[in-house]
């Protein structure tokens, strides 16, 4: 993977913070694509622990070109992912990894060497 389609690596994880290569500031919570990052701001799809990650969330790795996708679901694994979100992906062929936040970054970076990842990370709860 070379270029602008690469996925960025994830550099650091900390509490309440996560660095990605490309990026000129840290994160709070990012969302992660072949050729970029930005902030995943919650406030735009209706996203909270409750309701979970939204299909909209996912849809913009998609529109990246992602082919593979990496929830985090928290450090203390508090943010839910509901059916609607994983059967989005399963109908589009994507193959999806749901983790805690810390195991989620280890799979995105080993992905991110080889395939057209994409991430949502919550660094918090």
């Amino acid at each position: 993977m070379e270029g602008e389609n690469r996925s960025p690596r994830i550099t650091h994880l900390s509490w309440g913070r996560i660095e990605v290569e490309g990026a000129a500031a840290p994160y709070k919570d990012v969302k992660l694509f072949p050729g970029g990052s930005r902030q995943w701001d919650w406030s735009e799809t209706g996203t909270d622990h409750s309701n979970g990650i939204q299909p909209a969330d996912v849809e913009e790795l998609l529109e990246h070109g992602a082919t593979v996708v990496v929830l985090s679901r928290g450090m203390y694994e508090r943010l839910s992912v509901p059916g609607e979100t994983l059967d989005l992906l399963a109908d589009r062929g994507i193959t999806v990894h749901v983790l805690q936040t810390e195991k989620a970054v280890e799979v995105y970076n080993d992905l991110a060497v080889r395939e057209r990842v994409g991430g949502l990370f919550h660094t918090t709860c």
